[in-house]
């Protein structure tokens, strides 16, 4: 506005005839370049985009020759501007269309100052100052559109993180809500509702700032802070596919693929492996899947009935010093395995010399005895032996 005030005051007296036809010129050039402003002045849009171009001119005017310019913008005034801003964000558009209009103003607004100087003698200086005046306006309000638009993104995108994160919230709780109220806070988190979900389970990191994933589809929901973060995804193919380098070095679990309303399955036993990964239980990947290890999980399911079971199978072990059980645990266990395999057969597996399975049988035979033929009782050696031996791992 300094340079407004620079130029004579009788300038802005002699030019208010000119306002209106101004207002109404510049109106209608923006409509003609700007297609999307292309409707009835009317309602809600109508007065704000009037408003604006009313304001524009008034200002101006208001600041030629003002003894003391503003150092900043009115309040008033600055928020017509910050508020169209926000109006394009809400109507869904860029940025584009307003600061076309305002070029386009500014330029309208430079033709009729033209003619103005033209007709009253204006000097060539204070034209000079009116054109640098006009641009510099252009500039000044497009800053401040560019500020309601941020604005107003920043709050919509917080908002919809808010609302996402409540989504992930419902879908995960147990027991599973009302699917009516994850519909609607799907909807009003914008998210698809998918038939299925699949959950991911990421490693905590304690003390660290959450990650921000730059490459995630838009449809995946994310918690990556707390104590369990996760992800849910309704198209894995899609979506997970480069896990390891969105979230490189971090340990992540992928859950079954489950109905949605399941959706809490998914992440349980997503936490369930990765809690084996982390005991050493399963192989250390960064990315492991649970499907690949169902019968690990049914098998350590419940760690209590498993040991129980333990140690009512492998009794007949017990007096054996650690050494020696293990020797005889995998002999049986190959044994059960390969149905009462030959001892070449079991001691190749083992890496033992064939006299030694036999040696190792003769040994078992008298610890088990009859149990060895009831298929029950070999069904629970199988389990007890496996399960020792991820245990022990």
């Amino acid at each position: 506005m300094r340079l407004w005030a620079s130029l004579p005051r009788d300038l802005a007296i002699r030019f208010t005839p000119r306002v209106n036809p101004l207002a109404r010129a510049i109106l209608r050039e923006v409509q003609r370049a700007v297609p999307e402003y292309r409707r009835p002045l009317e309602g809600g849009f109508g007065r704000v985009i009037t408003q604006g171009v009313r304001q524009s001119v008034l200002q101006c005017l208001e600041s030629v020759g003002a003894t003391v310019p503003a150092a900043v913008p009115v309040d008033a005034w600055a928020a017509v501007f910050r508020n169209l801003g926000k109006i394009e964000f809400q109507e869904g558009r860029s940025l584009d269309c307003l600061q076309t209009a305002y070029r386009v103003g500014g330029q309208v607004a430079w033709q009729h100052i033209s003619d103005f100087a033209r007709a009253t003698g204006m000097s060539t200086e204070a034209l000079c100052t009116g054109a640098e005046a006009v641009f510099a306006y252009v500039n000044e309000i497009s800053a401040l559109s560019i500020e309601g638009y941020t604005s107003a993104r920043a709050r919509a995108a917080g908002t919809r993180v808010r609302r996402r994160r409540r989504l992930v919230e419902l879908l995960l709780s147990d027991p599973s809500p009302a699917p009516g109220a994850v519909a609607a806070q799907a909807e009003t988190a914008e998210w698809t509702l998918p038939a299925e979900v699949t959950v991911v389970a990421l490693e905590p990191r304690p003390g660290r700032a959450p990650d921000i994933p730059p490459d995630l589809h838009p449809e995946v929901l994310t918690v990556l802070d707390g104590d369990e973060p996760c992800l849910v995804t309704g198209d894995p193919r899609r979506d997970l596919r480069d896990l390891a380098a969105v979230f490189p070095g971090r340990r992540m679990v992928v859950g079954p693929t489950v109905r949605t309303a399941d959706a809490s399955r998914s992440l349980v036993w997503a936490q369930r492996t990765l809690r084996l990964v982390q005991r050493g239980i399963l192989p250390d990947a960064q990315v492991t899947r649970c499907t690949d290890h169902l019968s690990t999980l049914w098998l350590l399911a419940d760690e209590f009935l498993i040991r129980e079971l333990c140690a009512r199978s492998l009794e007949p072990l017990a007096g054996l010093t650690p050494k020696q059980r293990a020797r005889l645990g995998e002999t049986l266990l190959v044994w059960l395995q390969t149905r009462g395999g030959s001892a070449p057969e079991i001691g190749k597996r083992l890496g033992v010399h064939p006299q030694t399975v036999r040696y190792r049988m003769r040994q078992i035979v008298d610890l088990f005895g009859a149990r060895l033929d009831n298929p029950d009782d070999r069904l629970d050696l199988e389990i007890a032996l496996r399960a020792e031996a991820l245990l022990s791992s």
